[in-house]
């Protein structure tokens, strides 16, 4: 007989009070417990000195690391409030740090407009670090009380006040180590990438970054009266722009604020950067497409009535934004994101409050601008001629039939799966680590595609130029993916890309031409985390029956203190993947389960941009001097 179902009552309904929801599922509330979801609690409290500036009570948010990797984040508004909060019967700073969606951007009207995303804030920072202490002046009273875990230690009380400090709120927090067990360590370059970038949203705010870990601890100063203009002019610090100064608008309607820079460059591609409350909006949404359909509709209209387009002649949204650099920022009272990583807009009214803000505004400046006018539009022009010669080349790339695959050039080896989440796809460097990553490959899963030499750097190529490049048009037709305005990351066939090329320089030259194509090209597979890069050993030291895969000469310098005197050891150095034979390969770079591959992400887009600008567009100047402040960090092969 079968045994009875376990019985279901209220007795097996859990209630976890006060923060222990946080601390069980933390990834509910900060989305990862990794690195993104440690830096996560910088930005949430960072986030409570924006939402100050928003509403005009702060100019200044100063941010630290301390030694032990705790942080500090303090800000001159008006402080948390300390009166007792009717609810909880407890001060409201007591209630912000231990009350879940207790704040000011509930609905309580303390502030019209908020960033953050969560919206979670104090209370599950406090929740998941191991002791948080917060300081608040305001009333010329300054306030004290700490936590840990998420627990009151020292309820709230008044301490001696600051000179100089009449005003504004003070938390330093430790990061909980049971929670964050991957690092508690934070990324000097994602902190200040972020914190620069807020500093480019909130013009006028003045950001500060210190790291203390750092022997000569600088402090970092962002300050940008033009805002996102002036972050237009950043992204576009190593381009030969068309004309000297970014077109700047704002408006603001049904307590929707829009702010829209833009600035064309001789480039072939557009890099456009949309945010909603300061969050950046990796997938659009209603507000990138108001601005798109307003672009497109505002160059044409000016163009045909001032006879520099044919009756008959329309440029396309593609065609206007080649070349275009764009910063668009709402500030929105009640933001809805959706998407896969809720990073989407979807207000419907910030379509019609971005396009008609937008198109009113630069209606004008054409007008006013008929000089700069007239290049845009035949910037565009250029780009709608461009589109017609490539049309032919992109149809070469659509694959009418997965069974084409292995006729293709550049002697793909197609994997047999047709499951697309367990597909791999190696881009292999040399036909010889070609010819060993195809012996050794697991076939069900892993696909081969070596290309040859150098491909083409798509950062000074037009698209007729990149389209007729076989190596590149093979790549497109192997991922299934489309190109251009087809491009549709849906139809991906393999949910990693993982580039594999030599660890010497002509290595590292190949895949960076290869991360300019994806970045440029094909950045849909980015944002999905699809791009992945191998990471050979350098060497491999042979002991008697030891054999042991060294990654750097640190390393080995470090393992051959640790061998006995005898045997000898013998030392093999891999110069490049062809040195390796299928095992070996198989061993060390393609097996799942003890090769390393680091994942490419897409989300510092303003630094990338800048990088691939400056290492791979026209400029040379830029690209010297990174080349003399960084040649000391190189490691030459001889």
């Amino acid at each position: 007989m079968a045994q009875k179902a376990q019985e279901y009552d209220a007795s097996q309904i859990q209630v976890l009070s006060g923060l222990e929801a946080v601390r069980k599922r933390p990834g509910m509330y900060i989305g990862s417990t990794s690195g993104q979801g440690l830096h996560h609690l910088v930005w949430e409290i960072i986030d409570n000195g924006i939402d100050e500036a928003l509403a005009g009570f702060a100019d200044e948010i100063n941010v630290e690391v301390l030694a032990d990797n705790s942080v500090v984040v303090t800000d001159n508004g008006r402080g948390i409030p300390v009166d007792v909060q009717a609810k909880t019967g407890r001060s409201a700073l007591e209630t912000v740090f231990t009350v879940l969606h207790a704040g000011g951007k509930f609905g309580g009207g303390g502030y019209k407009v908020s960033g953050g995303l969560h919206g979670v804030g104090a209370s599950v920072v406090n929740a998941l670090s191991t002791s948080l202490e917060v300081e608040v002046a305001r009333g010329g009273h300054r306030y004290y009380m700490d936590f840990t875990r998420g627990k009151v230690n020292h309820p709230m009380h008044e301490i001696a006040p600051v000179a100089g400090h009449p005003h504004g709120t003070k938390v330093h927090f430790k990061a909980d180590p049971d929670i964050f067990t991957e690092t508690t360590v934070y990324d000097d370059h994602t902190l200040e990438t972020r914190i620069r970038e807020l500093a480019f949203l909130n013009k006028g705010l003045k950001l500060t970054f210190t790291d203390q870990r750092k022997e000569t601890a600088e402090k970092l100063e962002f300050h940008y009266v033009g805002g996102i203009k002036s972050y237009v002019e950043y992204l576009n610090e190593n381009k030969t722009v068309i004309f000297p100064e970014p077109i700047y608008v704002e408006g603001k309607q049904d307590g929707i604020t829009v702010e829209v820079a833009l600035q064309y460059t001789d480039d072939y591609h557009s890099n456009l950067l949309t945010f909603a409350n300061n969050i950046h909006t990796y997938e659009g949404g209603t507000h990138e497409s108001g601005f798109k359909s307003a672009l497109t509709r505002v160059i044409n209209d000016y163009g045909h009535r001032n006879k520099i387009l044919k009756e008959d002649e329309k440029l396309s949204g593609d065609d206007v934004r080649e070349g275009m650099t764009a910063v668009v920022s709402i500030k929105h009272p009640d933001p809805q994101f959706e998407g896969q990583t809720k990073t989407k807009l979807g207000n419907s009214d910030a379509r019609s409050v971005t396009d008609r803000s937008f198109s009113d505004h630069f209606n004008q400046f054409l007008l006013e601008h008929p000089s700069e006018a007239r290049k845009i539009v035949e910037k565009g022009m250029l780009a709608s001629r461009a589109r017609v010669a490539a049309k032919r080349a992109r149809e070469v790339t659509r694959k009418k039939s997965g069974l084409e695959i292995s006729n293709l050039p550049g002697k793909l080896a197609d994997n047999t799966s047709k499951d697309p989440e367990i597909s791999e796809l190696f881009i292999v460097e040399g036909d010889s680590a070609g010819g060993s990553a195809k012996e050794g490959r697991a076939r069900l899963t892993q696909a081969i595609l070596p290309i040859r030499g150098k491909i083409l750097n798509v950062e000074k190529a037009s698209m007729d130029r990149i389209l007729a490049n076989d190596e590149i048009r093979t790549l497109f037709t192997a991922m299934g993916t489309g190109f251009g305005s087809d491009f549709d990351v849906t139809k991906a066939r393999y949910h990693k890309l993982i580039i594999m090329t030599d660890a010497d320089v002509d290595g590292a030259h190949i895949r960076t031409l290869l991360l300019t194509l994806i970045y440029r090209y094909m950045r849909p597979i980015l944002e999905a985390g699809y791009v992945y890069i191998a990471k050979p050993p350098l060497y491999q030291v042979r002991q008697g029956k030891l054999s042991r895969y060294i990654d750097s000469d640190e390393e080995l310098k470090d393992f051959l203190v640790t061998l006995q005197p005898s045997p000898k050891p013998a030392i093999q150095r891999y110069k490049g993947l062809g040195e390796m034979d299928a095992e070996q390969l198989w061993d060390t770079t393609m097996n799942p389960e003890n090769r390393r591959l680091d994942q490419v992400s897409g989300e510092e887009a303003a630094d990338a941009e800048r990088i691939f600008s400056m290492l791979m567009g026209d400029k040379v100047e830029p690209r010297r001097q990174f080349i003399e402040e960084n040649a000391q960090y190189a490691e030459l092969d001889f």
